[in-house]
C-alpha cells in the first residue's frame, strides 16, 4: 500500500512537473519571438508619434496615455473604496447581519466573473444608462468594478493578518477603535493592500474585453482626454495586428514589449513593496 501511494505521489508530480515545464517553455518561446521582432522597432517614434498609415512614422503615444491615465484613475477610485470596504467587514461589520453575509458573498462571487460581463454591465449602465459616452472615464470605471473584488479580498486578507494581540494592546491602552485600526492595524497592513492593488492593477492594464465592449475605439490620432475618446495599449496592439502590411506586425510586437515593461514595473514594484515593509510577526 506505501509502495503504491509513494508510485502514485511520484507520477502526480511527474506530470505536474512536466505541466509547469511545457507552459514555462510556451512562454519562453513567445518572449523570444516577440523580443526578435519587436526590439528593432522600439525607438522614440512609436513612443511619441500617434498612429498613422505609414508604418515609417506611426506609433501608439495615444494608446501608452490612454494606459497611463486608465492606471492612474484606477489607483484613485480602487484603493480608497477597496480599503474602506475592506476595514469596514474586518473591524467593525456585524457577521451576524444579513447585508453583511450577502456582501462578502457577492464581493467573492463577483472577483470570479468574467470581465466581458463587466463590459456588457459598463456598456448598459455607465455608457448609455446614466449617459456618460464613451469616454476614458467610463472606461477607468469599468475596470474598477473588475478589479475592485480583487483589491478588497487582498486588503481584507492583509488586516486580518495583523496580530489580534496590537489590537488589544492599544485598546488596554485607551485607544478608540478608529485610532487602533488607523494608527495600528492599517499601518502594519500597508504592503499586503499595496501589493494587491498594484497587482489588480496590472491586471486591469491589460484587459481588453471591458474596453471593446464600452467602445475603445482602434483608431486615435490625438492626445486623450478623461472625457474624450480614447483608446488602450491593448487595443492598438490588435489594431496594428489586423493591417495588411508586415511591418505593422512588428509595430504590434514592440507595442507588446512596451506593455510588458509597464506590467513588469507595477509587478517589480509590488515586490519591492512587499519585501521593504513585510514584518514577521
Amino acid at each position: 500500500m506505501t509502495i503504491g501511494r509513494a508510485l502514485k505521489g511520484g507520477v502526480f508530480k511527474g506530470l505536474l512537473l512536466f505541466s509547469l515545464f511545457v507552459g514555462f517553455l510556451m512562454l519562453v518561446v513567445l518572449l523570444v519571438d516577440v523580443f526578435r521582432d519587436g526590439l528593432p522597432y522600439l525607438d522614440l517614434a512609436l513612443l511619441t508619434n500617434p498612429p498613422s498609415s505609414d508604418p515609417a512614422i506611426a506609433g501608439a503615444r495615444p494608446a501608452i496615455l490612454a494606459t497611463l491615465y486608465i492606471g492612474i484613475l484606477l489607483l484613485l477610485f480602487v484603493v480608497p473604496i477597496g480599503v474602506f470596504t475592506a476595514i469596514y467587514l474586518e473591524e467593525y461589520a456585524d457577521k451576524t447581519r444579513w447585508y453583511n453575509r450577502l456582501l462578502e458573498i457577492n464581493i467573492q462571487n463577483l472577483a470570479a466573473v468574467p470581465s466581458i460581463v463587466y463590459g456588457i454591465l459598463g456598456l448598459a449602465f455607465l455608457v448609455r444608462g446614466i449617459g456618460l459616452g464613451r469616454v476614458l472615464l467610463a472606461g477607468a470605471m469599468i475596470l474598477t468594478l473588475l478589479v475592485l473584488p480583487t483589491v478588497i479580498i487582498a486588503a481584507r486578507e492583509a488586516i486580518r493578518s495583523v496580530p489580534d494581540s496590537i489590537r488589544q494592546g492599544a485598546y488596554a491602552l485607551g485607544a478608540t477603535q478608529w485610532q487602533v485600526v488607523s494608527r495600528q492595524v492599517l499601518p502594519a497592513a500597508i504592503p499586503g493592500i499595496a501589493t494587491g492593488s498594484i497587482l489588480a492593477l496590472s491586471r486591469a492594464i491589460g484587459e481588453t474585453a471591458p474596453l471593446i465592449m464600452i467602445g475603445a475605439v482602434t483608431y486615435i490620432s490625438f492626445d486623450p482626454t478623461i472625457l474624450g475618446p480614447f483608446t488602450a495599449l491593448p487595443i492598438q496592439i490588435y489594431s496594428f495586428l489586423r493591417l495588411p502590411q508586415a511591418e505593422f506586425k512588428l509595430l504590434a510586437a514592440a507595442s507588446i514589449i512596451v506593455l510588458l515593461a509597464i506590467l513588469l514595473t507595477l509587478n517589480a514594484f509590488a515586490i519591492f513593496i512587499r519585501n521593504r515593509y513585510r514584518r514577521t510577526w
